[in-house]
């Protein structure tokens, strides 16, 4: 699942079968047409919504069922996130992936329950923690297998950023190096929760979409594994996350960009490699 570069990209939350299908169907369209792997994401539950009363899905059975009507159409592996360990099983049961949430990635029944499913798992790091403690997640995640009842099949872990303050993340380029090293895990860059601005006054979150181009292009440089981005159509329309999400137009140039910058590193790389 997580052998070579891949994308992982989808609205924040499952909308109507039209607005899910069309963006699964472009995912697939870039994925096919750069023969890079992409998997489709997208919530069934925002269960940490900031407001009460916030849009917050469709709801596990009708989110899987949403979440396995892209899979079939588009052909795209799909992830989604889980909040409960009872969430699990039947997730599993659809899912190509899923997604521990940043806020929960060191509950322990959580993690395990999720690598119990024998189903690839992302864990993304919280906002609090320093990269090396992402280890111990993922031995959550491994320790499973040990236990004789299945273990987690591929695991990546993610990086969104580090709170500066009370309403920023910034976002340390060393970090990916330094959790690959403790998890020996591919090292997945969230490109567009990484521009959040968690904390206003409202209460709803804000964001700078504006610089998602530049962290991800630095990522990119700073030689991660994979790229999560959310992505929508028409981001001011969106019922979660709509201040930092890049919009659908402009996902394959950046794309393009990504893969030029992997390119070049990689060449850059060899030529060291050479010399030495």
């Amino acid at each position: 699942m997580f052998e070579s570069f891949f994308v992982i990209a989808g609205p924040c939350v499952l909308e109507d079968e039209k607005l899910n299908l069309y963006i699964g169907e472009r995912l697939a369209q870039i994925a096919d047409e750069m023969s890079l792997p992409i998997i489709y994401k997208a919530s069934f539950d925002k269960a940490n919504r900031s407001k009460a009363g916030a849009v917050r899905g469709p709801g596990l059975e009708e989110g899987l069922r949403k979440l396995e009507k892209v899979r079939t159409t588009t052909g795209l592996p799909v992830l989604t996130d889980v909040h409960e360990a009872e969430q699990c099983a039947a997730a599993g049961q659809v899912c190509d992936v899923l997604q521990i949430p940043a806020f929960l990635s060191r509950q322990t029944d959580l993690v395990v329950a999720a690598a119990r499913t024998g189903k690839a798992l992302n864990i993304k790091k919280g906002q609090w923690m320093a990269p090396e403690e992402m280890r111990g997640a993922v031995m959550k995640a491994r320790s499973a297998g040990a236990e004789g009842r299945g273990g987690a099949g591929a695991i990546a872990v993610t990086e969104r950023g580090t709170f500066f303050g009370y309403g920023d993340l910034i976002v340390d380029m060393r970090s990916f190096a330094r959790m690959r090293e403790a998890t020996g895990c591919p090292v997945i860059f969230d490109g567009t929760h990484s521009v959040q601005q968690p904390g206003r006054a409202d209460g709803a979150s804000g964001g700078t979409p504006q610089f998602i181009p530049t962290l991800v292009r630095a990522a990119a440089a700073a030689g991660i594994d994979g790229l999560f981005l959310e992505t929508h159509p028409e981001p001011h329309k969106a019922p979660s996350d709509s201040s930092n999400m890049l919009p659908l137009h402009a996902l394959r140039e950046l794309l393009e960009q990504v893969v030029a910058i992997r390119n070049v590193t990689e060449w850059v790389g060899q030529q060291h490699a050479q010399e030495v």
